[in-house]
């Protein structure tokens, strides 16, 4: 082939004539490559279209432009063989083209496998708990290996420029001040990178986890090498940095399950009758849908000076539907005991004395018993 066309540019300068054969070879084996690359991913998409899984579409989809692109090349390459101005053109350009070109591949193959691994694990089932440490792992493993990659990528391209190399050689051999500043620097990001390995490898949280943090009640939208995303119950979103999660103390509502237990507390009279209460309750509460059958009891937990105490414990299959359960039986509850027990409601009681069981002066006597005749009992 080159020397086909070397034949039909004969008469033209010789620097003419070399890149006349480079520009027209590296045409024609970009193009080549380009038609061979196009023909292969229809036959993987034709596959992957009559496979039942999704994560193969997946997979093609992501990969494709990257080997696109290293396909193009890969055919300049070949052509830059046989075209000596094209091999020195690729020569000097190389060192930037094959970093950036590999970096993006290795890319694109990561987040098409993560993303094949996060489609299998769902997350809208009942019991997620599995899936949601999946995820978890998936995403802090994808940014992670993505950071890697990138970085590498970088140090691959500036070494391929001869000053920078120099510098940074130079500055390697001589900068022990420099290197010191250079890791202070550095702290945060590294302390970050490895508070996200620390988070892949302990699972203090997972993605959907029901957390409360900062006095804040929400669930892990997202999880990053530096930062935590929480989506708070009002569409609020709080941004927490990852080392928070790893030193200091939070609660984690779905740490092992999604099934919660939760109270509801009341504050009745003395006088109430906490046999009758119970019964309501246990009527209540197993007629709810929200319940799911777990637990349920009322007690007497404290007697106070003016009231009593006493925790309705139930149970619901996750924060959210506990929170709606707890606020539906508090108020059906309330709302029976007003209506059938209004003896029940919590009420402050003073006591009229005679003047003469007090003893004391005349005056004082009669001050008092004006004082007493005009008070009375008060709810």
């Amino acid at each position: 082939m080159i020397k086909y066309l070397e034949s039909h540019v004969h008469g033209l300068p010789e620097w003419a004539q070399q890149w006349g054969v480079a520009l027209i070879a590296g045409t024609l084996g970009a193009v080549g490559a380009y038609l061979l690359h196009a023909l292969l991913f229809r036959i993987l998409r034709r596959i992957a279209e009559h496979s039942a899984s999704l994560s193969d579409d997946m997979v093609v989809r992501r990969i494709a432009r990257p080997t696109r692109w290293s396909f193009v090349v890969l055919g300049i390459v070949v052509a830059a063989r046989q075209a000596p101005a094209l091999m020195e053109f690729w020569d000097s350009i190389s060192g930037f083209v094959m970093p950036v070109l590999m970096g993006w591949s290795a890319v694109a193959i990561v987040r098409s496998f993560v993303d094949a691994m996060t489609l299998r694990a769902d997350i809208t089932v009942e019991d997620n708990r599995d899936a949601r440490r999946r995820r978890t792992r998936l995403a802090i493993v994808s940014r992670i290996l993505t950071f890697v990659i990138v970085f590498n990528t970088i140090a691959l391209i500036l070494m391929a420029i001869p000053g920078v190399a120099k510098v940074g050689a130079t500055l390697m051999a001589s900068a022990g001040l420099a290197a010191l500043a250079v890791g202070a620097a550095a702290q945060p990001a590294l302390k970050a990178l490895i508070a996200g390995f620390q988070m892949a490898l302990t699972e203090p949280i997972s993605i959907d986890d029901v957390v409360i943090i900062d006095g804040e009640w929400g669930r892990i939208e997202e999880i990053r090498t530096t930062y935590v995303v929480v989506a708070l119950w009002d569409q609020r979103r709080l941004v927490v940095p990852t080392t928070r999660f790893l030193e200091e103390t939070f609660q984690n509502w779905t740490k092992t399950s999604s099934q919660l237990i939760g109270t509801v507390m009341l504050y009745l009279d003395h006088a109430a009758d906490v046999g009758r209460i119970r019964e309501e309750y246990t009527r209540q509460i197993q007629g709810h849908r929200l319940w799911d059958k777990r637990a349920q009891i009322l007690q007497v937990t404290d007697c106070r000076d003016e009231t009593l105490e006493i925790r309705l414990l139930m149970s619901a299959k996750d924060g959210p539907t506990l929170f709606d359960l707890r606020c539906e039986i508090r108020e059906g509850v309330m709302d029976w005991i007003r209506r059938e027990m209004p003896e029940a409601l919590a009420r402050r009681r003073t006591l009229q004395v005679a003047p003469m069981e007090l003893g004391g002066t005349p005056s004082m006597l009669e001050a008092i018993g004006g004082a007493a005749a005009g008070a009375g009992p008060t709810a």
